[in-house]
């Protein structure tokens, strides 16, 4: 009876998001254990214990301990991908639309510290077919960053051999951040984006032009004796 399909049907809703909800909670307790003891120093039966279940059940959810850092790794890169390329389109203004980027990548760092340090530390150890997908995430990121330093900065928009340090300049700013900021004390994320991303502005035709000078000095000649 149509009564009947709509309950299966809930029911079925209510397996689906209670399955998501667990998964999402294996891989928040998992992204924290390859953050304290490391990939390799993470067992299936730490991730179980700390989740609550049994080994048993932990298959249930994923086949191996790699599958669990790729889903780790895979939902926090497709976070920062959506984020990032909505701000990309938040303002007319490109400076400001580079500074909304900033921002927004500090916010959804906020809470996913370890997912970040687990990124940075162990993305290499999965296997080549997954750090590629993994990688071209990354590389999106990199790539949205770097459109909009080009934007603000049209004087290095088409010199890639100095547009790729100013833009992973101002990642290394933003993504070691966690080594030292602590929400409530002192600057805010927003305020800590602005800084990072004037830094860079501010100060990167300067830098740059600094650069080429010193490839235009001319070289010293070693003297010369004068010999009869």
């Amino acid at each position: 009876s149509p009564a009947a399909r709509s309950d299966r049907g809930d029911m079925a809703r209510t397996r689906a998001n209670d399955y998501d909800k667990k998964r999402m909670g294996i891989l928040s307790r998992s992204a924290r254990l390859f953050a304290q003891h490391g990939f390799t120093g993470t067992s299936i039966t730490m991730i179980a214990d700390a989740c609550g279940v049994s080994k048993a059940l932990m298959y249930h959810y994923y086949d191996s301990k790699d599958d669990v850092l790729f889903d780790v790794l895979s939902d926090h890169l497709k976070h920062l991908v959506a984020v990032v390329e909505t701000a990309a389109r938040s303002s007319a203004d490109a400076r400001e639309r580079l500074i909304a980027i900033a921002t927004v990548l500090l916010d959804a760092y906020r809470g996913a510290d370890a997912e970040h340090q687990v990124q940075i530390s162990s993305l290499k150890l999965l296997a080549p077919a997954q750090q590629d997908v993994l990688k071209e995430m990354e590389r999106r990121l990199v790539s949205v960053v770097s459109d909009a330093i080009a934007d603000a900065l049209p004087s290095v928009a088409k010199k890639h051999d100095q547009l790729k340090p100013l833009t992973m300049s101002l990642f290394g700013m933003l993504n070691w951040h966690y080594l030292w900021f602590r929400d409530g004390k002192g600057m805010t994320r927003e305020a800590y984006a602005r800084m990072a991303t004037g830094l860079v502005l501010a100060g990167a035709e300067d830098a740059i032009a600094d650069i080429e000078n010193a490839g235009k000095a001319p070289k010293r000649s070693g003297a010369k004796v004068k010999t009869e």
